[in-house]
């Protein structure tokens, strides 16, 4: 993987760049559509190609280890053959899908023992596991395995989870540096800093993982029950640190205040599943504001989904006819809401880069994160 910075905004730490992989070119900032089980939900792959020209989809290594299973996937010759998705694909190591499941699992210096959420069977994942589990899926960018404390964790926890994320992270690069990738392309390793909200913790993450040759970082467990000044601030101290000529993503955030927000301090790359889960919830994102399309507002309201017509919203759709299909639970009222928000999100980050390109960044920055946020 190579990662080329083009421009620089000015007045903050914006930047656009591309991140080069051996499945296609991903320019950032770049948000990342989550297909946690080899799809995105709702959404088909010509619609993601096609229509939204998404560059690149997330998978998740938990569930995918789950169902199908790793036999099925090596079978197929990877995720990318399984899923016929012939561009770039990143996926999480389960770190979070294990803390999620508190009740169900037990942290180990060895690695996490869990209980699935489907049938209760047990599964135990270690650093070298779930790198060698990476490379079955076949991923072009990995994680590195992590645990993932809450927002509200209190100093001494956070703390040991540090420590045992360092310790993770340095048999995760170990093992990595001893395997190969199992399909004829390359595959890179990003760590993941974490640190909770202790400026003192994540700086002694974000050394740490500054110290190694990693290609790309991660900056994780935020936008878990935190402020969002927090979140921003802690993001602030970490990209000080993390080297400027590698990608930094930031994983699971956000809104669109969010992004914006996380481009303007530097961050490159972002997935979140608010786009999908939300608009299959009657909840659209659009340039003006936040729609809840099962308002009574909208029932004779027969202009396009997004005033300005910016980003992907079939214009033969209205509100109207979009809150008919909701209100009716007609099946293509989420599809529409779940594509309509991608293509917001993959319009945002567009938009941005070409802001930043032209020196206009942060006066519409500004302006947007009072308008994404608006509930109209």
């Amino acid at each position: 993987m190579q990662f080329k910075v083009k421009n620089s905004d000015s007045n903050s730490q914006a930047r656009t760049g591309e991140i080069i992989t051996d499945h296609g070119v991903i320019p950032t900032p770049i948000f990342m559509p989550v297909g946690t089980i080899g799809s995105v939900k709702g959404i088909s792959h010509r619609e993601l190609e096609n229509d939204l020209d998404a560059k690149i989809i997330l998978g998740n290594t938990y569930h995918l280890y789950l169902r199908p299973g790793l036999d099925i996937i090596k079978q197929a010759g990877g995720l990318h053959k399984f899923s016929s998705w012939e561009r770039p694909i990143l996926t999480d190591s389960g770190g979070y899908q294990v803390f999620s499941l508190a009740a169900n699992r037990k942290l180990t210096p060895e690695g996490a023992h869990f209980r699935s959420h489907i049938d209760g069977s047990k599964h135990f994942f270690s650093p070298e596991g779930v790198v060698d589990i990476q490379r079955i899926i076949g991923a072009d960018i990995i994680m590195a395995f992590d645990e993932c404390p809450p927002g509200d964790a209190p100093y001494d926890y956070a703390k040991k989870s540090l420590a045992l994320t360092e310790d993770w992270l340095s048999r995760c690069v170990k093992h990595f540096a001893e395997t190969e990738p199992l399909y004829g392309y390359s595959q890179t390793l990003f760590p993941i800093v974490q640190g909770c909200v202790y400026p003192e913790l994540r700086k002694r993450a974000a050394e740490t993982i500054a110290g190694l040759s990693s290609e790309g970082n991660a900056i994780g467990g935020l936008s878990v029950g935190e402020p969002a000044d927090v979140m921003y601030e802690m993001i602030e101290v970490v990209n000080e640190i993390l080297p400027k000529e590698k990608p930094r993503y930031l994983m699971g955030v956000g809104t669109p205040e969010n992004i914006l927000e996380g481009i303007s301090r530097g961050v490159d790359m972002f997935d979140c599943v608010m786009p999908t889960r939300n608009g299959r919830n009657g909840m659209l994102f659009t340039s003006e504001g936040i729609i809840n399309i099962r308002n009574k507002r909208w029932a004779d309201d027969f202009s396009p989904i997004d005033p300005n017509g910016t980003v992907f919203a079939d214009s033969r759709y209205s509100k109207a006819y979009l809150r008919h299909l909701f209100i009716s639970a007609e099946m293509l009222g989420p599809q529409l809401a779940s594509l309509h928000n991608l293509g917001f999100y993959l319009w945002l980050v567009a938009e941005a880069r070409k802001r930043i390109d032209d020196g206009t960044f942060t006066a519409w920055k500004n302006t947007m994160v009072k308008k994404v946020a608006t509930r109209l």
